[in-house]
């Protein structure tokens, strides 16, 4: 444990100087939780009731049951946000695995760390945990910001009491490390086949393509972001998380390292 506690405060140390990283971290969350303060207040008026209501999916006006329609419209509006805060924990990580792992063959400093006596699944689990760390806490750090600011950008206390739903919660604090840890072990294997930190960035970021769909799909009201919906992609997402953790590892071989990774 102490050899991988000592590699996360050297990728740290590394990592966290780069302003891209920074940015990656600090401002790109704070965007994805004001986003949705703006949307509380600027619909926190009662008067957007009508046919904004009426546009919205039957499934999801049955679910509102007895509370009022503008309070119906906010929880609406407020839950199509939620694939934000499953995006944090997939980018963030990706953005410093790039300059982490994908670093290590620009610098030519994986060799010499290699010949410690760490594993390489201690190697890789504490690059993994360097990466997912700064995600999951930035995630959660933004989440409770989004629920300290919401009653005061108008957000009804039934609006606030949303929030705290079983589906907020498992997105949260559930599927979000477990997509962290998923992006990570993606851009490992990334790693494993190009040389530039930009490129694994790019590559790496098509991880993102199946939150989209769900955001279109939810929009369009084909997808429902339900407790059942959610459980499902908790396992579907750890039965991935499983499979890249091994892949990387098998990619990741101490004797194949001079030869491949150049």
């Amino acid at each position: 444990m102490d050899r991988i506690l000592t590699i996360i405060d050297k990728e740290w140390a590394e990592v966290f100087k780069n302003r891209i990283v920074l940015f990656t971290i600090g401002f790109m969350p704070l965007i994805f939780t004001i986003l949705p303060l703006a949307i509380l207040f600027f619909s926190r008026n009662g008067d957007m009731q009508g046919a904004d209501v009426a546009d919205l999916p039957p499934s999801f006006r049955a679910a509102c049951g007895n509370i009022a329609p503008a309070d119906c419209l906010q929880i609406f509006l407020v839950n199509q946000f939620l694939i934000l805060f499953m995006m944090m924990p997939l980018i963030i990580p990706v953005a410093i695995a790039a300059y982490s792992i994908v670093g290590e063959k620009t610098t030519r400093s994986l060799e010499p760390l290699l010949a410690t006596p760490i594993t390489t699944v201690e190697l890789l689990a504490a690059k993994s945990l360097a990466a997912a760390i700064p995600a999951i806490v930035a995630t959660w750090a933004c989440f409770v910001i989004f629920i300290v600011a919401a009653p005061f950008v108008g957000a009804k206390p039934v609006v606030v009491a949303s929030i705290f739903s079983p589906v907020w919660l498992v997105a949260v604090f559930v599927a979000g490390p477990l997509m962290a840890i998923m992006a990570v072990n993606f851009a490992v294997i990334v790693s494993s086949r190009v040389n530039d930190p930009r490129v694994a960035e790019q590559m790496a970021a098509v991880i993102i393509v199946p939150l989209l769909g769900m955001l279109f799909g939810q929009l369009a009201g084909v997808i429902v972001l339900n407790v059942q919906f959610m459980l499902a992609a908790v396992s579907i997402i750890w039965i991935i998380d499983v499979g890249l953790s091994y892949l990387g590892a098998r990619l990741v071989q101490r004797e194949t390292i001079l030869t491949k990774w150049k």
